[in-house]
């Protein structure tokens, strides 16, 4: 059974592959199926991946302002799948804001290292602070 910390990687990973493919259920259920997430962690995946596509645009608009001079679409990739699903669980989930934030630091570190972090945990504590 995967964690929820796998389970945040995994999304992650599917919304970094969305920037670059058009939504594809098959492919979901496919990655889901291949990373062994099923059952009640498989439906927290769906509905963390699903809220976020459904809410991209309004994310990012929530997002920019925190950015200093970046915009979404100026940053890394991996950078804005994390900052997006980090948002959308602040916004719209009760998970504890330290375990959102903390996890998407962690997430940083793990797939993206360097300054990324730092960049993450600022963004999302303002976007907190700004809520």
């Amino acid at each position: 059974m995967a964690t929820r910390h796998q389970v945040r990687q995994s999304i992650v990973s599917l919304l970094y592959a969305l920037e670059f493919n058009e939504k594809n259920e098959d492919f979901v259920e496919e990655f889901l199926r291949t990373k062994k997430i099923r059952n009640e962690q498989k439906n927290f995946t769906l509905s963390l991946y699903e809220g976020v596509c459904s809410s991209i645009e309004a994310l990012d608009e929530a997002i920019n302002p925190h950015l200093n001079a970046n915009t979404m679409d100026q940053i890394g990739h991996l950078e804005r799948a994390i900052l997006r699903l980090g948002a959308y669980e602040l916004l719209h989930t009760p998970t504890s804001k330290a375990i959102i934030i903390n996890e998407a630091v962690e997430l940083a570190k793990e797939l993206i290292g360097d300054n990324a972090p730092k960049f993450i945990n600022g963004v999302l504590d303002a976007l907190e602070a700004g809520k």
